[in-house]
């Protein structure tokens, strides 16, 4: 028992140390999932899976490249114009009939003021605000590196992953071993499903918010919709707090817009969960909305924004092998 437990300790400590390099594996690992049916699709057509792998990277490669080429002027324009009517904003909205009654009853400017003032008067807040501004540079630096080596594994999980299969398929027991390979290939193919068919979602939920945003005058719309995109990859959540986000950023022209957005755009999200990813994810995943639910609240409090992602997936895996090996065999008792 001491040394079960040694061990124990022993493992906790490897995994709470490299939690940051188990997550970057993950992720790739993840991605390498979704564009592996893409190299297998190229290999039945008589590509050579290197050739595969190749043309897959600069494909992306180039369409991720052309794709920011062409909007991180805009949203570099828009962000600088956000960051410059941020204080006409606040103006506005100080001057404003609702904040002028609030004011009149509890006395909220006043209090900013001095809490203001307190603050710059305490040397360890100030030099917390730089210290802060450290902080802030090493996680984006820490991001690059961690996309870096996201990147370079997804590339060797990408080349690898036949001779990876192999080598796992041979710790199962002669006589079980096609059966685990069967169920494994399923979950893998449903995993690289899920991930092209989540990004197709997500591209379709990004145009339609652009066309929305450019029809109704909601300003920023380029910078919106592509934060739009990023969060539709987050099942269940992501999209409706792009609602919220889009809605509040359309307050800024008018209410009327606001309205008017958040209402077009909830048709839409009814209509994409009834209509359009049940088309898009059949082939992928069939997970009931409760386990989804739950799976991503779950993904998400575990591993953040990845746990959120590959949630639904895993669900599925997990109820794949709930009925091909615990039900199949309690049902042969």
């Amino acid at each position: 028992y001491t040394v079960g437990v040694g061990f124990a300790l022993l493992l906790f400590f490897i995994i709470t140390n490299v939690g940051e390099l188990l997550v970057w594996i993950g992720a790739a690992l993840f991605i390498a999932l979704g564009l592996d049916p893409v190299v297998r699709w190229l290999s039945a057509r008589g590509v050579p899976r290197p050739a595969g792998i190749a043309i897959v990277v600069v494909v992306l490669a180039g369409a991720v490249t052309a794709f920011f080429a062409t909007l991180i002027p805009t949203i570099v324009s828009q962000t600088t114009e956000i960051v410059n009517n941020a204080p006409s904003y606040v103006d506005r909205f100080l001057s404003s009939d609702f904040f002028l009654q609030i004011e009149a009853q509890f006395k909220i400017r006043e209090r900013v003021d001095e809490e203001v003032q307190k603050f710059f008067s305490n040397a360890d807040a100030v030099g917390g605000i730089f210290g802060g501004v450290l902080s802030v540079g090493t996680v984006i630096a820490n991001g690059l590196f961690g996309a870096l080596i996201i990147l370079v594994l997804t590339l060797y999980f990408l080349a690898s992953l036949p001779s990876m299969k192999k080598w796992a398929y041979r710790l199962a027991p002669r006589s079980r071993r096609r059966r685990v390979e069967a169920l494994s290939e399923e979950i893998t193919g449903s995993v690289g499903n899920y991930v092209i068919g989540q990004g197709f979602v997500a591209l379709l939920d990004a145009l339609y918010a652009f066309i929305i945003m450019t029809i109704t005058g909601v300003p920023f719309s380029v910078l919106l919709a592509f934060v739009v995109a990023l969060l539709a990859f987050i099942p269940l959540v992501g999209p409706p707090i792009a609602l919220v986000l889009v809605s509040l950023v359309a307050l800024t022209s008018s209410w009327q817009t606001a309205v008017v957005f958040a209402i077009l755009y909830m048709a839409y999200l009814q209509f994409e969960a009834y209509f359009v990813s049940p088309r898009v994810m059949q082939r992928a995943v069939a997970v009931p909305g409760a386990v989804a639910v739950i799976a991503v609240i779950a993904g998400g409090t575990l591993l953040g924004v990845l746990g959120a992602l590959i949630a639904i997936p895993t669900a599925a895996a997990v109820l794949l092998l709930m009925k091909e090996v615990v039900i199949a065999r309690q049902d042969r008792i």
